[in-house]
């Protein structure tokens, strides 16, 4: 039998209230709160038992639907300081990466924590993720949002400049989204297993290569580059076309593994 409380909202989940034109609101449901939109007040416990996909109606009745948020719309609704990854990227850097169920995974920075959501989502309660950021208002903000999002105890965070080196080993890949990830090449390169997942970001042409020759001068092989775009298209049966805005080059994503000199 399907256990029925995972269709219903409980206590302590994590919803997303999406209303007209996609004004959404996410939160962590909590016996006894009032959560304050410009479209009325809605009580948590009035959302507690109530079905996935429900209407909800607010005390001066404007609706909105009640949704058990994907990884994806998590990752888009974080608060944020800076630009974050876009999930067209996370989701091929996770599998590039090797980013899986009981892996041991590295990042820097940890920017707002969407990186690291999506790779404590991916190792699982069997793996760890260790991530490093020299700035602590950034730090800061990436645990608080995996404290009220996502799972803090599969991550250790710590305030670090990687260029200095770093304190995990024999890591089964690792993630760079740094400034300037060339002066990093050497310390990851020695915080990974032989033959782990290596993958960075990059905004321009001209630190891509920069990064290839670290790269190639670190024992790294199998350097790959590429980047992802998506299109939407508009869900109407007799106006089916692209949408008029797209999501296009976000960055370089360079994949390497470190190899034995």
């Amino acid at each position: 039998m399907p256990d029925d409380t995972k269709l219903h909202a409980q206590d302590g989940d994590v919803v997303l209230l999406v209303g007209v034109k996609h004004k959404n609101h996410l939160f962590r449901l909590t016996a006894g709160k009032v959560l304050q939109t410009h479209r009325g007040e809605i009580a948590h416990d009035d959302l507690i038992g109530k079905p996935w996909g429900s209407v909800i109606r607010s005390h001066i009745g404007r609706t909105f639907h009640l949704l058990e948020p994907t990884l994806a719309e998590l990752i888009l609704e974080l608060p944020r300081r800076t630009q974050i990854l876009y999930p067209k990227d996370i989701g091929f850097i996770l599998l590039t990466i090797g980013a899986g169920p009981g892996k041991r995974v590295g990042e820097a920075g940890s920017g707002s924590g969407a990186m690291t959501l999506a790779l404590s989502e991916a190792v699982g309660a069997g793996g760890h993720v260790y991530s490093y950021d020299s700035h602590p208002d950034s730090l800061d903000l990436a645990e608080k949002n995996l404290d009220r999002f996502g799972h803090p105890e599969r991550v250790t965070f710590r305030q670090a400049d990687i260029e200095d080196g770093l304190d995990a080993a024999d890591l089964d890949a690792f993630f760079l989204d740094v400034p300037s990830p060339e002066r990093a090449v050497p310390a990851v390169h020695g915080a990974l297993k032989p033959g782990g997942g290596f993958g960075c970001i990059v905004p321009t042409a001209n630190q891509a290569t920069v990064l290839i020759a670290a790269l190639e001068a670190t024992s790294f092989a199998f350097i790959d580059i590429c980047e992802v775009m998506l299109r939407y298209y508009r869900a109407n049966s007799e106006r089916f076309r692209p949408t008029d805005r797209m999501v296009a080059h976000t960055g370089y994503l360079v994949f390497a593994r470190p190899v034995l000199a």
